[in-house]
């Protein structure tokens, strides 16, 4: 089968470092937020056959804005910014505003994720904490839940939700990446998954949430499998909760840096965006004896120039098969099609 990549728009707007983007749920629209002397969030969309920026969201934060996230229901944006806060930017009267600014953080907040009830947030920063906030059903109210300051002993990267528990995934510059779930009225880390050398800068489940990638600034990226109590493997498992075993390492693709990954819910590939200013996509090889405790992952394309500076973040729409969209150093976003032939 061969396969390859087309580009389908460069947006460009912002005056720094495009820091990280994210689709609503239904794929309409796309945000981004960035750094330095910009500070704003911009909201792209569709205008026809071109992509177009449908609003600026200013005055939100003080620095830098780190990364955005949409709820499930795709009325609210939550951003973090190097200013410690994470805003809460409400549309449900058709234009954004800032509804709610949610402190705590000591420093930067580095990533903001909505669990997929919309009922809990996560945050997490150089602080080294991971902040997990209930969230009443307007979204209107936002009261911390836990506070996770022993799990990592350096700067927290990244928080991202399973795909539909309330399990949180947390990365961090201490190598490690840790699994939470509530237990008994509080939050309470239930694995801790080494063996990156460095730095995972991001995390992505897979649809079933049965799996999860993470990515390095090792350089490698790594697939790591659930097994439940009572596996058929006769792996051991702790206080009826699941163990999470490394089970494929993905290396020699990049030469810097891995900053983000991204795992598509439609198809089943993988992306990853690097420091080296690249794109690489990997299909699965389906045809493997044992793809639960061996997969096997393909490289399908690399776009080696992908931007003009370190790629920053990459996520797939979650509506049309295909589409992608990465941020970068060099201030632009682009939109790219994966098409299999």
């Amino acid at each position: 089968m061969d396969t390859k990549v087309e580009p389908v728009a460069t947006m460009l707007g912002h005056q720094e470092r495009v820091w990280h983007i994210a689709w609503n749920p239904t794929g309409t629209l796309l945000a981004s937020c960035s750094g330095g002397g910009d500070k704003t969030i911009r909201i792209w969309g569709k205008e026809g056959s071109n992509w177009v920026c449908k609003a600026i969201l200013a005055d939100g934060h003080q620095r830098s804005i780190r990364s955005v996230a949409w709820s499930p229901c795709g009325n609210f944006l939550a951003s973090g910014s190097f200013d410690a806060t994470t805003c809460i930017w409400n549309k449900t009267t058709g234009e954004f505003e800032c509804s709610a600014t949610l402190e705590g953080h000591e420093n930067e907040v580095k990533s903001v994720s909505w669990a997929a009830s919309g009922s809990l947030l996560a945050t997490c920063g150089r602080d080294k904490t991971v902040w997990v906030w209930e969230v009443d059903h307007e979204g209107e109210d936002y009261e911390c839940a836990s506070v996770q300051q022993k799990i990592h002993t350096q700067d927290v990267k990244k928080v991202s939700w399973h795909p539909f528990k309330e399990v949180l995934a947390s990365a961090g510059y201490d190598d490690k990446i840790n699994l939470l779930h509530e237990e008994e009225d509080d939050w309470d880390c239930f694995a801790t998954l080494e063996g990156h050398e460095s730095t995972v800068w991001s995390l992505t489940f897979e649809k079933t949430g049965e799996r999860l990638a993470s990515c390095s600034a090792d350089k490698t990226v790594k697939i790591w499998q659930e097994y439940l109590p009572g596996n058929q493997e006769g792996i051991p498992t702790q206080n009826n909760s699941p163990t999470w075993k490394c089970v494929c390492t993905l290396q020699g693709y990049h030469d810097r840096p891995i900053y983000d990954i991204a795992w598509c819910h439609l198809t089943g590939c993988l992306a990853t965006a690097s420091g080296d200013d690249s794109i690489c996509i990997f299909k699965e090889d389906v045809t493997v004896n044992d793809p639960r405790n061996q997969p096997s992952f393909d490289l399908a394309v690399t776009l080696k120039k992908a931007h003009d500076d370190d790629v920053n973040a990459i996520t797939w729409n979650p509506k049309d098969k295909g589409l992608f969209a990465s941020c970068s150093d060099d201030g632009s976003i682009k939109l790219w099609r994966y098409i299999e032939e």
